[in-house]
């Protein structure tokens, strides 16, 4: 990873720190100074400072707020300053969640062992790390994200009180049924795959998706770590 900042952090007067990454570049903002100066930065790094660096092919920029909020004027004020460069794409303009917009129990990790049978469900506040199988019948069921370290063969329903961003994630994918928030699954034939390898679910633009667990860094920049399981 490469910094076009001059650092890791933010440090001294520096309100921006660009850094490159595998799929384009991060916009580490300063969360602390008047939005005016950090424009007035913004527009001035990408006028001269990186100018050779900015431009050329389509590069997608993903903007890191911190814990600023940002009213709807100075975020279009904002993504005006990145648009002027033709070759700036915003994929995603992130902020640090607000612990008052967090549902109760939202951060817990839930660790259950055993066999979920038919007609047993398991719910829980927050997410689940399951050590054994669901069988045909049985259900899962979380308002955060599921992993289950062995066979999904029956129903599992993350982000239940409408988490879009959770995932489900299980060593032997072969659901009765998927649901995350609102949304369900495909029919289950679909979810087949050939590799015997951990997988996860995901929704991408409204509709369920399926991956390598390996790639869940790339939809989930902070995946949930296990210790001490």
């Amino acid at each position: 990873m490469s910094s076009l900042g001059g650092g890791n952090g933010l440090t001294g007067k520096q309100r921006i720190v660009i850094k490159g990454v595998k799929d384009g570049l991060v916009f580490l903002l300063d969360d602390r100074c008047e939005m005016d100066e950090l424009l007035a930065e913004l527009n001035d790094k990408l006028e001269r400072s990186h100018q050779k660096l900015l431009t050329g092919p389509l590069v997608h920029v993903r903007l890191k707020l911190g814990n600023r909020r940002l009213t709807e004027a100075d975020r279009e004020r904002l993504i005006d300053v990145i648009r002027r460069r033709g070759n700036l794409i915003i994929r995603s303009i992130e902020a640090a969640p607000d612990p008052e917009e967090q549902p109760a129990g939202a951060g817990t990790l839930h660790v259950v062992s055993g066999v979920i049978r038919s007609g047993q469900t398991v719910e829980r506040e927050g997410h689940l790390l399951l050590l054994g199988d669901v069988n045909p019948g049985g259900t899962v069921c979380c308002t955060g994200d599921i992993y289950i370290m062995g066979a999904l063969r029956g129903t599992a329903h993350a982000g239940c009180r409408g988490d879009a961003g959770a995932v489900i994630a299980a060593a032997l994918m072969r659901p009765t049924q998927l649901r995350i928030a609102d949304i369900i699954s495909r029919p289950p034939e679909e979810w087949v795959s050939d590799d015997a390898q951990m997988e996860f679910a995901y929704l991408e633009d409204g509709r369920m998706r399926i991956d390598k667990i390996s790639r869940l860094n790339r939809f989930r920049k902070d995946p949930i770590v296990f210790k001490g399981v």
